[in-house]
């Protein structure tokens, strides 16, 4: 544990230090951090991806979203070191991950295809969708002792989005739906979402709309404490770089998602 901590100081006084550099002509940009920080983000990485490819991708998503260059350095690299430690690709045509400006600061946030490449990475997952219901859909779902899920789309003119849900079989043979109207998915992004005027909930509203109902089912899934942790990592703001950005304090945490994380030690439902 001291070497953890050791570590993630040694990194923050590194990053400290380097800001600094900006006033001397060192580091002028966000573009330089990146490449400084090239070593630590190759140990953060996973085996599936090169430094090289997760740079190119870094820098494609800055040149892509320009706002990203008024971000404090610190809270980019945090949130690169997020979605590298996840093994997910940042603002790329994939929709796994997004890297979008609050005001000065970067909040990380897992896209749709994300959340389902992470739940079937976790082993106990069989089959996972979300699926998006439109008016001229035949659509019924029953709740209470014998919980029933119709959904049978229309061949054609199917009408406007009204509903989402999403349904979760696990290899244990558990499984798991949940449904909410489209007012139902606004409503909790404007309460939970910092940037839901922005990114990909004005340009992608369907993917985040099932990643919103697909987060809500696996919420009450007897899954493993990993999977936990890196599903609470969606739309953090991190502004200190670790070996497990995990510990990282997320200075706008998802408090409707974390207050049903599990204590690894004991079992115990917060």
């Amino acid at each position: 544990m001291e070497t953890t901590v050791n570590q993630t100081g040694a990194i923050t006084k590194a990053t400290q230090k380097k800001a600094t550099v900006k006033k001397d002509g060192g580091v002028h940009s966000i573009k330089d951090y990146i490449k400084v920080y090239e070593g630590e983000i190759a140990k953060a990485l996973p085996s599936v991806m090169t430094p090289e490819r997760f740079t190119r991708i870094a820098l494609s998503a800055v040149s892509n979203t320009p706002k990203l260059g008024a971000c404090t350095p610190q809270s980019f690299l945090g949130a690169m070191m997020n979605a590298a430690q996840l093994g997910l690709e940042p603002n790329t045509p994939l929709g796994q991950a997004y890297l979008i400006p609050y005001g000065n600061q970067c909040q990380f946030q897992i896209g749709y295809k994300g959340l389902l490449d992470l739940a079937y990475r976790s082993g106990e997952v069989k089959m996972i969708d979300a699926q998006t219901v439109y008016e001229n859909d035949e659509f019924e779902y029953e709740l209470g002792l014998d919980p029933k899920l119709k959904h049978v789309p229309a061949m054609k003119d199917r009408g406007n989005p009204i509903y989402f849900y999403a349904v979760v079989k696990l290899v244990n043979g558990g499984y798991n739906f949940q449904v909410m109207s489209i007012d139902d998915v606004k409503a909790h992004g404007k309460k939970y979402s910092k940037t839901f005027n922005n990114g990909p909930w004005q340009t992608n509203f369907e993917e985040m709309a099932k990643k919103t109902v697909l987060k809500k089912a696996l919420k009450y899934a007897p899954l493993k404490t990993e999977f936990v942790r890196q599903v609470s990592e969606d739309e953090s703001i991190k502004t200190t770089i670790s070996k497990d950005m995990s510990e990282v304090h997320d200075e706008f945490m998802d408090v409707e998602y974390e207050e049903h994380v599990e204590d690894p030690v004991t079992g115990e439902i917060k």
